[in-house]
């Protein structure tokens, strides 16, 4: 190979302002141009000019929903609903989604429980969470 046939370099490195006279960017003003706040010294990506950032102008998070944990609350059943199921039933959620208590998607994405709100008037057997009121409910009626 010869120095005549070395191939041509297109693309030529970024120079860096401020380091001294061999860096190509050398001179009194290193390339910052004149004066100011940026030729001093680099300035934060989330300065504003000196007025009040954005991130101080908003307020704190407040109030409902501030403590709660991420997980999903469950799907709540009371004892008036179960009235509409047949008399000596097993009350499963399968049962609940048949009956259309509780749609498919509910009962796949969160858990039921039953909950003592209203009056049961027909004895059933329970195999999901029950409140304690409610455990009691329904066993005064059977």
């Amino acid at each position: 190979m010869e120095l005549t046939a070395l191939p041509k370099i297109i693309k030529r490195p970024k120079k860096r302002v401020g380091r001294g006279y061999g860096s190509g960017k050398g001179g009194h003003s290193s390339g910052r141009g004149f004066k100011g706040q940026h030729a001093r010294n680099s300035v934060a990506i989330w300065f504003e000019g000196g007025q009040l950032p954005l991130i101080k102008r908003l307020p704190f998070q407040r109030g409902k929903g501030r403590f709660n944990s991420l997980h999903a609350k469950p799907v709540i059943v009371t004892l008036n609903q179960l009235n509409v199921l047949p008399v000596g039933s097993v009350v499963t959620v399968e049962l609940l989604v048949k009956h259309k208590i509780i749609t498919a998607k509910d009962a796949q994405k969160f858990k039921v429980k039953i909950l003592n709100t209203g009056k049961l008037t027909k004895r059933l057997t329970v195999s999901i969470p029950t409140s304690a009121a409610a455990a009691a409910a329904i066993k005064k009626v059977s």
